[in-house]
């Protein structure tokens, strides 16, 4: 790592290659490049032996910068980021996939897309704009029948990609190493010189930006004996320059900068999308085999986050809130429990700022995801209601197992990762954006009561029968007559026995013939209450209470079968009282609220 003279900077651009497991994705990086990365091509032991990438591996190809993208002579550098295909390394697929501008899918065209496949295009479909199609092994089909096998598997590669963001993207087959791995290296390639020109035509210069916080993505480290500690990656955001500090949050410590290089190629000064080796004073390698390191303070380790998302269309069930899902958070993959939320009905359909979270609105809580398949809409269908109105942003409060160290706004991907890796369906849930981090982990009692999240309450009575004014009561205690108060019911059925009535005092309830009511107090020791109707009850509502209450008495004097027979008929047309509130779920003093 010793510095030399800087070479003149070539236009990076990270190419992932992503696919099933064998679909040769590793043998193609290496047929592409002309320089390995000290973390290319199956580096790890285990790696090497079981014949499969464990990690994320690093190569490079150069070739000449096509006009379109630049003035004068220049250096187009393909970073070739080589994804695992095996399945239980998908966390590291997706840390892989955030570092990418554009991606080669490798599909054997023998087998076609594979559960692996279909995952990676979902990461695809979330964290990349531009992607290739590559049918690699095509020296396995038969000679006769290549040509019309390729032209069959590519027509169901283009309807497989008819409704993603990828319609239309090329399609080339190739054979990076006929004959297989153990073939001598002598076979050459078939179709890889037509593979560079068409990565070529899809290259865009991506947007690089120098300022603000340096952050870069270690995907590998290790010592050099008298020199220090190398840690290769790709910077996310910012730039590093000779003799800045950096810090190790997962360390906490902070290093100064020795040297750099770019593919063995010493370098003063790397920017956002450069891959590059950073040496620094000595520390033990094995500490970090993968992480972050940045500007010094400018990273935060959260307890629990805050998240715009979106349900991954091919993710079968529903996303229930308590649900737990291994969450992806920049480069960690831990475990989490979700709580989802959505606007306020009346603003389900209002525009939300993008990136922004809005601590002055109210948020209604949700059981689920609220999506065309979730359970809400399917109980619409079944009661042949109109189809339910979705809102157009959903968030979620993520609590994490163990505190996660991430930038603001990164990418966030919630997966069950647990699922049976040979079933034929996807595991990858949803993504979001990360908008807000706790870092304090008392964040119950010191965040969460500025998070105005609701749920609605609704809670079903009856009239009993109308307040009496005052009683002229007979001598041996039967009544003689009774005043009738026009502006009070006396209430059952809303509260349990056991109910303390009096913190619900002064709430509004509706009567369901229309009357507007607040509840007053108690009425003896049953659960029963008194409504105070501040207009006065309808002339029909009276009639009906009366009728109610003159079956029940006269029920009364009669036998137990009569009195069954009157409750019956007295069921039949309840008044019935609703009282609605929500209350704040974060709220300590569980306050109800009625608007």
């Amino acid at each position: 790592m010793a510095a030399g003279p800087a070479a003149p900077r070539a236009l990076n651009v990270n190419v992932g290659v992503l696919g099933h497991i064998d679909s040769g994705k590793t043998a193609l990086a290496r047929a592409l490049s002309t320089t390995g990365s000290t973390a290319a091509f199956d580096r790890a032991p285990q790696s090497r032996a079981r014949g499969i990438t464990l990690d994320l591996g690093f190569s490079c190809l150069r070739t000449a910068l096509p006009p379109r993208l630049g003035p004068g002579p220049g250096e187009l550098q393909f970073t070739l980021v080589d994804c695992p295909g095996h399945a239980s390394l998908i966390r590291t697929i997706i840390g892989g996939a955030q570092i990418i501008d554009l991606m080669m899918l490798v599909i054997d065209v023998t087998k076609g897309m594979q559960t692996q496949s279909a995952e990676c295009l979902v990461i695809g479909q979330i964290a990349c704009q531009k992607m290739v199609v590559v049918l690699n092994k095509i020296d396995l089909l038969p000679e006769g029948k290549r040509q019309s096998a390729i032209e069959k598997m590519t027509k169901k590669m283009q309807k497989t990609l008819e409704n993603t963001k990828f319609c239309g993207c090329p399609i080339v087959a190739v054979a990076a190493k006929p004959g297989g791995p153990e073939a001598p290296e002598s076979e050459n390639p078939i179709g890889v010189s037509e593979l560079i020109e068409v990565l070529k035509s899809q290259v865009y210069l991506p947007s690089r930006d120098p300022s603000g916080h340096f952050l870069m993505a270690v995907d590998h480290c290790f010592s050099i004996k008298g020199q220090g500690t190398v840690m290769t990656g790709t910077i996310l955001s910012g730039s590093v320059s000779l003799g800045d500090n950096v810090e190790i949050p997962a360390l906490k410590v902070i290093k100064k900068v020795k040297s750099m290089q770019m593919f063995h190629t010493p370098v003063t000064y790397a920017m956002q999308g450069d891959r590059v080796g950073i040496c620094v004073t000595q520390f033990d390698p094995k500490l970090l085999e993968r992480g972050l390191i940045c500007t010094p303070e400018s990273l935060h380790t959260i307890h629990a986050a805050i998240i715009s998302l979106k349900k991954i269309q091919y993710f079968r069930g529903p996303l229930q809130t308590k649900a737990k899902f291994h969450i992806t958070v920049g480069h960690e993959t831990v475990m989490g429990r979700v709580m989802f939320f959505s606007p306020a009905p009346a603003d389900f359909t209002e525009e939300i700022e993008e990136n922004v979270f809005d601590f002055e609105k109210d948020y209604l809580y949700q059981e689920e995801y609220l999506s065309k398949d979730s359970n809400s809409s399917e109980e619409n269908k079944e009661n042949d209601q109109a189809e339910v109105q979705l809102p157009r942003q959903q968030w979620a409060l993520l609590e994490f197992e163990k505190p996660v160290t991430c930038p603001k706004l990164c990418l966030v991907i919630g997966s069950k990762l647990d699922t049976d890796i040979h079933a034929n369906t996807c595991r990858l849930a949803f993504h979001g954006v990360l908008l807000q981090g706790m870092e304090d982990k008392n964040y119950m009692e010191t965040f969460l009561p500025k998070l105005k999240v609701y749920k609605l309450k609704h809670k079903e009575g009856q009239v009993e029968r109308v307040s009496c004014l005052f009683k002229a009561i007979h001598g041996k205690g039967k009544y003689l007559f009774c005043v009738m108060d026009d502006y009070s019911v006396i209430g059952r059925s809303l509260f349990k026995k056991e109910t303390n009535i009096q913190i619900f005092v002064g709430l509004k309830v509706k009567l369901s013939t229309g009357e507007d009511g607040v509840i007053d107090g108690g009425f003896g020791q049953s659960g029963k209450f008194k409504i105070r109707i501040p207009d006065g009850l309808k002339p029909d509502t009276k009639m009906l209470l009366n009728v109610a209450s003159k079956k029940k008495s006269k029920a009364g004097k009669g036998d137990t079968a009569k009195e069954d027979e009157s409750s019956k008929n007295d069921s039949a047309q309840p008044v019935t009282i609703s009282l609605l509130f929500k209350r704040y779920v974060f709220d300590m003093q569980k306050k109800m609220i009625q608007s």
